[in-house]
């Protein structure tokens, strides 16, 4: 075949004949954007250490990449629609591995956060290419088994980000973590090039670019507002932020609905099983992105494990997503994605309600299960929702589609890690005052109760002063270790309640299969077309 692939997938007669090998290139790019994210977190130690970072400092070193991420999806996804979804794809790992070569090198805090806002702008490009390439490569026979290969990829970066990451972290710095994605970026471009087929929108109209400033304002002020409320406090800029997230998503529904063309059809969400699919992807990544952040830093900072033997510790939940994978893609065609994706939430939300159980004498062993089961759901729950959500929109706006289900999976794993993060944080800083409030002078309490690695700094300080000695600096550790696990179990309890809401949430929306057979997500996608074709 010649390099690079020219034919377009809309001037194909039958099925693309390599579409199997063009899975896994896209599977490949969608495997460096997710690690991106959970290969910071055993990275973030060193990263501290290293440049001195505050808590707010190496808040924003992580979200500096969330929320570019989450605001541009969708008018990227619609951009990759008009245009070229395989060259939205490769544009987007260039941008991708330019931010991560320029994070690798850089040493000042400003300038990681830019690194890490360029890789988010890149990952918004590629993941809503990814699904809008998949959906368009794979006849509908073959797309729910190729979406599910996409699931579990995500849930294998999950595990992997931190792997990798440990297994650099041996023997290298932490800029490390940031240029082990641009060999495979570039691998993804040429794989790209040589396996993947071109592919856009044929017949598609102007692009809403309105509608799309008004998603970036909306989204990019909630996910700033979450980030930065809970745990810094609600000062001017995140209430002001709040309001205009809540204003601009007014003032986008309005406008779409009056658009001839619009960005999203917001009408969509009348659709029962696009909105119970859009909320399942959402509650579910809000309580397994959420738990896996604080079970991680409970692995390093409690139990002591480092940044290899966490990463190994996390892979059991890898294991699981390809278990969940493998028996929805057997049993969803037979009862239907209902009842797989309402279990798959029952599933997620009791292995978070296991962790309320944890103390300060916890191991691993007590985490294993949650690990498991929330692999498990993921696989189980999250394709049949997306092969949904993909199905409702039609072929000139896969992008779109894309970045739909992106959107939530990313907004919900923001919020999860930001609200459930911040009310760890304050269940942590309250218990360690009652432990310790009298017994430390007021600025190492204020750093100690800054967060868990700031508690056991201050214990080591502690040793080292000849007032303190060992047994008053175990005595803290103990404090510290207890204060974390308390606030583990108490936000695992919040958690598993928000789950548990969503789930039913979930259930009372998404319809039976009688009821989805007679009101199939494509016939909208297949009206809006010729609704489209119409105005032409």
């Amino acid at each position: 075949m010649p390099f690079p692939v020219n034919t377009p997938v809309e001037k194909m007669t039958g099925p693309y004949a390599r579409r199997w090998w063009a899975l896994i290139v896209l599977c490949l790019s969608l495997l460096i954007v997710v690690m991106a994210n959970t290969s910071l977190i055993v990275a973030a130690p060193d990263m501290t250490k290293d440049l001195g970072l505050s808590s707010s400092d190496l808040q924003w070193v992580i979200d500096g990449y969330t929320v570019p991420y989450a605001a541009l999806m969708l008018v990227l996804g619609s951009i990759g629609d008009k245009y070229s979804r395989r060259g939205a794809l490769v544009t987007g790992l260039l941008i991708f591995a330019g931010g991560s070569v320029m994070g690798s090198l850089v040493d000042q805090t400003g300038l990681v956060i830019t690194a890490r806002a360029i890789m988010g702008v890149g990952a918004a490009v590629v993941m809503p290419a990814t699904l809008s390439l998949l959906v368009a490569i794979f006849p509908r026979a073959e797309r729910a088994a190729a979406i599910t290969a996409w699931t579990a990829t995500s849930g294998l970066a999950i595990a992997v980000g931190p792997l990798v990451a440990g297994w650099l972290l041996e023997d290298h710095a932490w800029g490390s973590t940031f240029l082990i994605n641009v060999p495979i970026a570039v691998a993804a471009v040429v794989g790209a090039l040589a396996l993947v087929p071109p592919s856009k929108a044929e017949k598609m109209g102007r692009i809403d670019y309105v509608g799309g400033l008004l998603s970036i304002v909306s989204v990019g002020s909630l996910v700033y507002a979450t980030i930065e409320g809970p745990h810094f406090g609600w000062g001017v800029g995140p209430i002001t932020a709040a309001v205009v997230a809540g204003v601009g998503l007014l003032a986008f529904v309005a406008w779409e609905l009056r658009h001839p063309q619009p960005m999203l059809d917001v009408r969509k969400f009348r659709l029962r099983p696009f909105s119970g699919s859009m909320l399942a992807v959402l509650f579910f990544f809000f309580g397994t992105f959420g738990a896996i952040y604080y079970a991680t830093q409970f692995l390093q900072f409690v139990l002591g494990y480092d940044a290899l033997e966490t990463g190994m510790r996390l892979l059991p939940l890898a294991g699981a997503v390809f278990v969940g994978a493998a028996i929805t893609g057997r049993l969803t065609p037979k009862l239907g994605m209902k009842p797989m994706v309402t279990a798959g939430m029952v599933i997620g939300t009791a292995g978070v309600f296991l962790l309320t159980r944890i103390e300060s004498g916890s191991t691993y062993t007590d985490f294993l299960p949650t690990m498991l089961m929330l692999g498990f759901a993921i696989g189980l729950s999250v394709s049949p929702a997306t092969d949904t959500i993909m199905g409702s929109f039609p072929e000139s706006e896969l992008g779109v589609g894309g970045g739909a289900n992106d959107t939530a999976l990313e907004l919900g794993g923001s919020l999860g890690i930001a609200i459930l993060g911040s009310l760890l944080g304050t269940a942590y800083r309250d218990k360690l005052t009652d432990l310790v409030g009298g017994h430390l002078p007021a600025a190492a309490l204020d750093t100690a109760k800054d967060s868990v690695g700031g508690g056991l700094a201050v214990a080591e300080q502690v040793a080292k002063n000849p007032t303190g000695g060992a047994q008053q600096a175990q005595a803290l550790v103990d404090a510290v270790h207890e204060s974390f696990a308390h606030g583990v179990a108490q936000t695992s309890l919040v958690g598993g309640i928000i789950m548990a809401a969503g789930a039913l949430i979930v259930l009372a929306v998404l319809p039976g299969r009688k009821a989805a057979a007679k009101h199939p997500t494509e016939e909208p996608a297949a009206e809006s077309e010729r609704e489209l074709a119409d105005s032409l």
